[in-house]
């Protein structure tokens, strides 16, 4: 028996796309472990950068919002611009958007998918299944995307690893283990920034090494947001209202603009909140430019940079944090068959889209992530189900005449 739709992937794409295809009647079997990027590659200390208003899972029907679960939980809601939202009520709440509208998830792993005979896929999960599919849609998340420099990566033959010299952001899940150390975080985003204070926070003494000379800045406050420029859920601004409620548009530009903007626009810079945790508490060196790393005799890793002025500079940590993102590569999706991936159109690292979420292989979608270089930087969140579900759905329903 062949399965009209199956979804690799049970964070906050993956469900949601669910969600929204059961509630055209498409039948769908979803799989992955519920949330488990945000369990497991994300500090349980964390805060969402996200105001709540930006971190709903979109749902075909009403009640399944972040302030629907705080009420079934019994918990304050968090409903203002100035409510934070922990990680761990957002994980929580994943599963409990889970249990209610994906209540059958397959908790398995996809091992391979490939092109079936006559048409549709291939499919073997890791309990030694195998079933086809008509379509497949990839919402894997951040799944094998993690970005370490390779100055940084030569340090580590056998990978970065939170046990090793040289670790990514996304292997941090206890500050704690660093507590007494030298670290240094590389990069100047959100997650280097807040990464660098709850370091900070567990006891380790911690440079901020940015390339930037003016790297490290920090947004407005709710009461600071301009008023004279139109809401979205990442701040006010003409360019963000576009980008949130218009991605549709965003496909129509050039392809290296495109990717330029995905990169830059909402790009690295601290939540507000996070100011009074980062500063002076960590310090900082900005305008540095990795050039060499090794591992001396007693260990320590020694970072060589050019510095501002042209002049050379040189840092000793016991520990590197590289912070420094992601980056959409399909060669890593390895459960995609070597075959199937040579088939993939892409701009970048990234699937080529079309308007319906489809790739250049038929039956085969992309959501989340890895479709941020065809609709824009609203892919990149949390907020992005609201655009992208119902509209993904809606395409893979009128593909199979439902």
């Amino acid at each position: 028996m062949t399965t009209p739709v199956a979804v690799i992937g049970a964070g906050p794409y993956g469900l949601s796309t669910t969600a929204h295809l059961r509630e055209r009647g498409v039948p769908v079997r979803t799989f992955g472990e519920p949330m488990v990027s945000w369990r497991e590659n994300m500090p349980s200390a964390m805060v969402l950068k996200s105001t709540p208003a930006a971190s709903d899972i979109s749902a075909a029907r009403p009640g399944h919002t972040l302030r629907d679960f705080c009420l079934d939980a019994g918990e304050r809601p968090l409903v203002t611009d100035w409510d934070l939202v922990p990680a761990e009520t957002f994980v929580r709440y994943g599963h409990w958007f889970q249990e209610r509208l994906v209540p059958d998830l397959e908790q398995v792993r996809v091992v391979s998918v490939d092109r079936a005979a006559g048409g549709g896929f291939e499919l073997k999960l890791d309990s030694g299944e195998q079933f086809r599919a008509r379509a497949v849609v990839v919402a894997s998340g951040l799944h094998g995307f993690a970005y370490t420099p390779g100055v940084l990566r030569r340090v580590t033959p056998d990978g970065p690893s939170a046990a090793g010299p040289v670790s990514h952001s996304s292997q941090h899940t206890d500050p704690g283990r660093l507590a007494g150390r030298e670290v240094v975080v590389v990069g100047a985003g959100q997650s280097a920034l807040e990464g660098a204070a709850l370091l900070a926070e567990a006891g380790a003494t911690v440079r901020l090494l940015a390339r930037g000379r003016r790297a490290v800045g920090f947004g407005a406050p709710p009461d600071r947001q301009p008023r004279l420029r139109p809401e979205s859920p990442f701040g006010r601004a003409w360019s963000l209202y576009a980008f949130s409620y218009h991605a549709q548009y965003f496909r129509g530009l050039p392809a290296p603009l495109r990717l330029h903007l995905v990169r830059r626009v909402l790009g690295p810079l601290g939540a507000w909140w996070l100011r009074e945790r980062f500063e002076g508490k960590v310090a900082v060196s900005e305008g540095h430019t990795l050039r060499s790393a090794r591992v001396d005799e007693d260990g320590k890793v020694v970072l060589s940079t050019a510095a501002p002025g042209g002049r050379a500079a040189e840092f000793r940590a016991d520990h590197v944090m590289a912070a420094t993102g992601y980056r959409v590569d399909l060669e890593a999706l390895e459960f995609l068959g070597p075959e199937l991936r040579a088939e993939l159109a892409r701009t970048g690292g990234s699937p080529r889209l079309g308007a319906d979420f489809g790739s250049s292989v038929p039956g085969m979608y992309f959501t989340g992530l890895p479709a941020a270089a065809t609709f824009g930087p609203v892919l990149r969140f949390v907020c992005g189900t609201e655009w992208a579900s119902p509209r993904l759905a809606a395409a893979v329903a009128k593909a199979y005449g439902r």
